[in-house]
């Protein structure tokens, strides 16, 4: 796992290079901007500030970087240029369309031709990223809403055109962080699990991911989402494997364990029948029944052989009852009464501990944000680990770059002017 005050290798990001240098992801206007600089041979130096418009939590920092590197630059025959892009388009496609059909020679052809047009690319591309002088933050720094978390400076001929997917980059690392972190600031340490992937593109997953890891977040559902770090995604049985199991909760489990890397904790969806209560013990029973190979009475039998981590236990049990319905063991009173309620988890752990089962997890999912996770705490409600998933990508910070010095000399926009810059290190080697 990567630290607070250590940069990411750029190569993780997977940068679609030559995509970006032809300024297929960039605004119109930025790249006429570096046309007319072009042009009129005009190369001023520039102090790009770069801040967001509210308090958060940044990340985004290490891959714009990594934007900033590969992409600061120009090719030196631009119409050359242009015509290697098309034909590399065009082999993408067809490349794309042979990895559908499993085409083998197809593809083997593509992939070389790809790799040519791509030298050919490179070899009139000028490196200008030596050229400039940038300071940064740190990912996973908190910063307040102004306040300078990067700055560019050098000639913006060679590096404007980016400011798009830059900032970009940024805004929706920094967005997906602080969203993140408000729900860890109010769970008192108890470990969040994010659980976003499904409520968005799967492009931006791995982006997600490593915001949610830097903003204190205990793990990940996809391997998309660890992939800048490395981790290994967690998971539970899903409802899916449940019904691919006549209904049965516990028979999904016992599959689930026969199957499943030893290294897995077991974390069982238990309101299929909304009965977390009732499924949870026929869960326990049958497992129990089917790894020790003795008859299971509730009330007489530890079961504490098959409580815990790996293979042959079961880990956890998580609550994820729909926000319209009310569990079997809930008393109905109001609208408090409907989802995964204090009452419900409060009446869960006395009955797990009456028999037993006192370590045995309750993970909570189903409509928890930093409001719900904050009551629940106050409540003292004995929650083990929260699931949260949309509320996770609502959260949207925009990120601005603005010009505000040239040649040396203060130059900005009427209310812009530089900040102060003395929490920013000097990128080098990166």
């Amino acid at each position: 796992m990567v630290g607070k005050k250590q940069r990411l290798d750029p190569r993780v990001f997977k940068v679609p290079i030559d995509k970006i240098r032809m300024g297929y992801y960039s605004d119109k206007y930025f790249t006429r901007l570096v046309e007319v600089l072009e042009r009129d041979n005009r190369h001023p130096r520039v102090l790009y500030q770069i801040f967001p418009r509210k308090d958060g939590i940044v990340v985004g920092i290490d891959e714009a970087l990594a934007i900033l590197k590969y992409g600061t630059g120009y090719y030196s025959d631009k119409e050359k240029a242009a015509e290697l892009y098309s034909q590399l388009d065009t082999v993408e496609r067809k490349l794309q369309k042979a990895a559908y059909d499993a085409d083998e020679k197809m593809l083997t052809k593509m992939y070389m031709e790809k790799w040519q047009l791509r030298h050919q690319l490179n070899e009139i591309w000028v490196n200008k990223w030596d050229e400039l002088e940038v300071k940064a933050l740190y990912d996973g720094e908190s910063v307040k809403k102004g306040e300078p978390i990067m700055t560019v400076e050098g000639d913006p001929t060679y590096f404007g055109y980016l400011e798009t997917v830059i900032i970009g980059v940024i805004a929706r690392g920094t967005s997906t962080a602080t969203a993140v972190s408000k729900v860890v600031n109010v769970s008192n340490g108890k470990p969040i699990l994010f659980f976003s992937a499904r409520f968005d593109h799967y492009w931006v997953q791995a982006t997600d991911g490593y915001a949610a890891l830097k903003a204190g977040a205990f793990g990940v559902s996809t391997d998309a989402n660890a992939d800048y770090w490395g981790a290994e995604s967690l998971g539970t049985v899903p409802h899916a494997l449940i019904a691919c199991y006549d209904g049965s909760t516990a028979d999904a489990t016992i599959a689930f364990d026969r199957y499943m890397s030893p290294y897995i904790n077991r974390i069982i969806l238990v309101d299929w029948d909304n009965d977390v209560i009732g499924t949870t013990k026929t869960v326990i029973k049958k497992f129990y029944e089917h790894i020790v190979g003795k008859r299971f009475i509730e009330g007489e039998t530890d079961p504490s052989p098959i409580i815990g981590s790996g293979k042959g236990k079961i880990w956890g049990v998580r609550f994820d009852t729909s926000g319209d319905i009310r569990d079997r063991s809930v008393v109905p009173r109001d609208k408090s009464s409907f989802g995964v309620c204090p009452e419900l988890v409060w009446r869960a752990r006395e009955e797990f501990d009456r028999i037993g089962l006192k370590g045995l997890k309750i993970v909570v999912s189903g409509g928890f944000d930093a409001k719900k996770i904050e009551l629940f705490e106050k409540l003292n409600v004995p929650v083990d680990v929260y699931g949260v998933g949309s509320f996770l990508l609502r959260e949207k910070i925009d990120i601005t770059a603005d010009i505000v010095e040239v040649n040396g000399k203060p130059c900005a926009k009427v209310g812009r002017r530089k900040g102060d810059l003395s929490r920013l290190v000097p990128v080098k080697e990166f």
